[in-house]
């Protein structure tokens, strides 16, 4: 099937990617979308449907279904994104159902939150197999098809913006999760340096809790929590919004969805999003952000390659 354009959006079985994927399939300038992650299921079997899209009933399987049903495109395919084989796998099966790829949205993640000390080893391991490792090879899987169509390929990042706070109490997640920015802000300067100008990659966290599987446990034992949560939409909303906007305007921005929202879109009023009517979500996300680069920032010094004349490994 030869398609206009087409998404392939990883960790898309439930929560933000499962958002993210049916929005991206069902926008005006929609895409044929490739819903992919680790959990499958007999989707034909739900009755009623769909299932709670926070639950673990909520599968690749399941999102196919409801973007069918709601006439989207939309192809599951299962994949591990610890193993780079499967990665492979995972975005050659995408190109050759659909003949292209135009977007990759990276939403995998593994979590866990408590101090080094109380972080056990496999757990460390976890977290850096699925969240920095598992965004490279799928980088690196989906680039020289994103690069085929005029460069003019996007990919979306779901990782924050980088200060220090964010790494109080979940050291081992953040090294994870900064590190993923770091790609992002790498991957820019290469695109950037090759003249790939209508190439982009672009970070985004939210600035406020969404509502996901973790949030969905907290709210069943406190159910006033839920008045500090926005629903996906507003971080689908974002991505939709940064992958219009021109590429030199989003290459290489670790953004927050609510800031973004307002800063380039001109969004003010944000109670929609809400998953609690009337209540305004605490903001968990600092309200200014360091600048990261230098006064040096342009000087690279001699720059080495260690791909030129080197076999590679």
């Amino acid at each position: 099937m030869n398609a206009s354009k087409v998404a392939l959006v990883v960790g898309a079985s439930r929560g933000i990617g499962r958002q993210v994927a049916i929005d991206l399939a069902l926008a005006k300038d929609g895409y044929c979308v490739v819903v992919a992650a680790k959990s499958t299921s007999d989707a034909a079997a739900y009755s009623p449907f769909p299932p709670n899209p926070n639950s673990p009933q909520s599968t690749i399987s399941t999102v196919e279904r409801e973007i069918r049903e709601a006439g989207g495109e939309a192809t599951a395919i299962a994949v591990d994104v610890r193993d780079f084989e499967s990665v492979k796998r995972c975005v050659d099966k995408a190109v050759e159902i659909y003949g292209r790829l135009d977007v990759l949205v990276y939403n995998s993640g593994a979590i866990w939150w408590a101090s080094v000390e109380d972080t056990p080893y496999k757990r460390f391991q976890l977290m850096q197999s699925v969240n920095p490792q598992g965004l490279y090879g799928t980088v690196q899987a989906a680039l020289p098809h994103l690069k085929k169509h005029g460069n003019t390929g996007r990919i979306i990042v779901v990782s924050p913006p980088i200060y220090s706070r964010f790494f109080r109490g979940k050291t081992a997640y953040a090294m994870g999760k900064v590190g993923m920015s770091v790609l992002t802000k790498g991957l820019a300067m290469d695109f950037e340096r090759q003249g790939l100008t209508n190439m982009a990659i672009t970070s985004v966290w939210p600035a406020a809790a969404i509502e996901s599987g973790a949030t969905r446990k907290m709210t069943e034992k406190n159910p006033k929590e839920a008045e500090d949560l926005r629903k996906a939409t507003i971080f689908s909303d974002a991505i939709l919004a940064i992958l219009r906007a021109p590429a030199s305007s989003v290459n290489g921005r670790l953004e927050l969805d609510e800031d973004y929202l307002r800063s380039d879109v001109g969004v003010t009023d944000f109670s929609k999003y809400s998953v609690v009517p009337g209540t305004s979500p605490r903001r968990i996300m600092p309200a200014q952000l360091p600048d990261l680069t230098v006064k040096e920032q342009d000087d690279e010094g001699k720059r080495m390659n260690s791909a030129e004349g080197r076999a590679k490994l």
